[in-house]
């Protein structure tokens, strides 16, 4: 607390003019004991303390001074079990609060402060951002920043994860949106960039080498636990958070994107230059821009390549969703590439299928033709896919399909008769509908088509065109009605000839 000349003065006037104590004093002007008596003992008005009594630790704290000097960091509840040992009977919190003064501390530590040339250093990070939900799969939200050392201009490119594939693409965005390549890039030991590091001996990642032997910078890793070393890309990314991600709304990761763009080229670009505030991190950046070194005449490649086995299916599964290729390369290995918007399979130099990427988890993304040539191809995954169709369409079709095949029934032609309704009615009505012959037991395409005409009919909605149901499905469908069964009785009634006949007998 900040004690005021007037507050000095009072406390002064009340301890020596009134002779108030001084538990009197901190009590009606609201402060701490210590902060009186630390005012008087600066005023040379306070009277030397009596001779404290001796303590339990008293003897004791040469070995905890001698102990804390070898092990500064020695637990004190270790330290307690150490004394109790020895014969101390003091309480374990009574100690600790003795013992926390004792402790030494590291003596704080100066720091130089770094100037670059223009066009010498970048800086870069990654930032964690919280998460984001697509779909049903939870995404890390992920921020590559890099910073000139010289203008501070930030480069900043949001994605759905750090691996290498993104940490690439932000250096090769990052470098065609400044319009040259920095000398030197400072980093993380990030495992995209450094392997294995003891002490100075470092294993830099194959493939950040190659990369930066292409962009002719040279990558250079902080110390470890040395964020002091790349502090301005750190000051950057407290800046991002506090000045553009906080309350920020978005609909996707692409619209986030445009609003960093946005922002890095406005606000971020027009406030004043640390090193000069005569100028702008935009005008400083015009003056840096020249020094920077060209972009090679060809470009790097960054996508994601994986090497993928397939199954008895024709999909293959890359970052928790599935993609379609044609039946023909089923049991293979095929080649994955992977941009930031699109996923490519490869069978050495052939492109065997190209889809939009997604980021949801346990899609199947499929191209139409892949399907339709298996489906010609082998007849009996037509059933299969039409019944998968209504099962993930209308939930409980899959009980009616069930039960459709205990009582003996042509699945092939329930399925075919079913999907038909499916286009026609739509999948809520055809859920209720088959909720109801549930209800009845009747587990057959007959027993939904008449509950679904009944709920129109209570709507009142005009009639839907039925589908066409197949000859043998039309007989099965007569109502047939009984004959009465006392003709049967007049057939077996007596003549009167046969009467006659047995008289004669």
């Amino acid at each position: 607390m900040v004690v005021t000349p007037e507050l000095r003065a009072q406390i002064l006037r009340l301890y020596l003019a009134n002779q108030w104590r001084i538990g009197t004093i901190a009590r009606q002007l609201h402060l701490h004991r210590d902060t009186v008596r630390r005012v008087l003992a600066v005023s040379n008005v306070l009277c030397a303390p009596a001779a404290m009594p001796p303590r339990l630790i008293d003897p004791f704290m040469p070995f905890i001074q001698e102990t804390l000097a070898k092990f500064p960091t020695l637990a004190a509840s270790r330290l307690y079990a150490m004394v109790q040992e020895r014969g101390y009977g003091g309480g374990s919190s009574h100690f600790r609060h003795l013992v926390a003064p004792l402790r030494p501390r590291p003596a704080a530590e100066a720091y130089l402060r770094l100037r670059t040339l223009a066009g010498e250093q970048a800086q870069v990070d990654w930032a964690h951002m919280g998460y984001v939900m697509v779909g049903k799969a939870k995404r890390p939200l992920m921020a590559f920043v890099m910073v000139l050392s010289y203008s501070r201009r930030i480069f900043l490119q949001f994605s759905l994860n750090a691996q290498m594939d993104n940490f690439l693409r932000g250096h090769v965005l990052a470098f065609e949106a400044w319009g040259g390549v920095p000398r030197v890039i400072l980093s993380d030991n990030l495992k995209s960039a450094v392997l294995e590091r003891m002490g100075d001996a470092i294993r830099f990642n194959p493939q950040y080498l190659a990369f930066a032997a292409h962009y002719r910078f040279e990558p250079r890793p902080v110390a470890v636990a040395r964020g002091n070393e790349k502090g301005r890309v750190e000051r950057s990314i407290r800046y991002i958070r506090d000045n553009f991600f906080a309350a920020r709304v978005f609909a996707d990761v692409a619209d986030l994107n445009a609003q960093a763009k946005a922002w890095t080229d406005g606000p971020a670009s027009n406030r004043p230059w640390p090193e000069g505030v005569q100028l702008t991190v935009a005008q400083a950046f015009e003056t840096e821009k020249p020094k920077l070194m060209a972009l090679p005449m060809d470009g790097y490649p960054v996508d994601a390549r994986v090497e993928v086995s397939v199954a008895k299916t024709p999909y293959v599964r890359f970052d928790l969703n599935d993609y379609s290729i044609p039946h023909t390369h089923v049991q293979r290995t095929v080649t994955v590439l992977a941009s930031a918007d699109r996923v490519r399979v490869l069978n050495g130099a052939t492109i065997l299928a190209d889809h939009a990427r997604s980021y949801d988890k346990g899609m199947q993304v499929e191209v139409a033709a892949h399907v339709e040539a298996l489906v010609q191809q082998k007849r009996g995954a037509r059933q299969h896919r039409g019944m998968s169709r209504l099962t993930q369409s209308v939930p409980a079709m899959a009980d009616l399909l069930t039960s459709a095949a205990a009582k003996g029934h042509h699945l092939g032609s329930m399925t075919r008769v079913l999907g038909q309704m499916l286009d026609h009615y739509g999948a809520p009505a055809m859920q209720e509908a088959v909720l109801e012959a549930l209800r009845r037991d009747v587990p057959h395409y007959n027993a939904v088509r008449l509950a679904l005409e009944r709920a129109r009919q209570e709507r009142q909605d005009t009639p839907l065109i039925v589908p066409q149901l197949s000859e043998r499905a039309q007989r099965m469908d007569v109502t047939v009605q009984p004959h009465r069964l006392d003709a049967y009785d007049d057939l077996q009634a007596p003549t009167p000839e046969t009467d006659d006949e047995e008289d004669a007998k």
